[in-house]
């Protein structure tokens, strides 16, 4: 998205800005390298081949880029507990059986009374604000 600053330069300087999709533009025969590809497109541009992209307005696009961020911390948050569930069942800790989200209220209760030494299962259960999902016996 490097692009995106220099679109709203340009677009702020009063110029008429067209974001032009490059697939569009590949398939338009003609001769063209590296080095003359701007006077490629300048070329097309000036004979109206090229259609412009849709670019929504500021507003929706300040709002499309915190979603985006939005998913990127989810994404982040999951990937961290990951970890944490791991190395619970590594020590035979299966609380998340039981706890829909080890991240919750209740499951932080049960994980701080586990670092703060407490090893008896019923003092863990009376951490847990809600009721817990019955436990599969195997």
């Amino acid at each position: 998205m490097d692009w995106i600053p220099l679109f709203q330069i340009l677009e702020e300087a009063g110029l008429e800005v067209g974001l032009v999709n490059a697939q569009h533009v590949k398939h338009v025969p003609g001769r063209r390298s590296d080095g003359i590809d701007c006077q490629w497109l300048q070329y097309l541009h000036s004979v109206g081949l090229p259609r412009a992209s849709f670019r929504p307005e500021d507003r929706v696009c300040v709002i499309r880029s915190l979603l985006r961020h939005r998913d990127s911390l989810v994404q982040m948050a999951a990937a961290y507990v990951q970890p944490l569930q791991k190395a619970l069942t590594q020590m035979n800790l299966q609380i998340h059986l039981g706890l829909s989200d080890i991240t919750g209220r209740s499951g932080l209760a049960i994980l701080d009374a586990i670092v703060a030494g407490e090893r008896n299962p019923a003092v863990w259960r009376s951490c847990g604000i809600r009721k817990f999902r019955p436990v599969p016996r195997w």
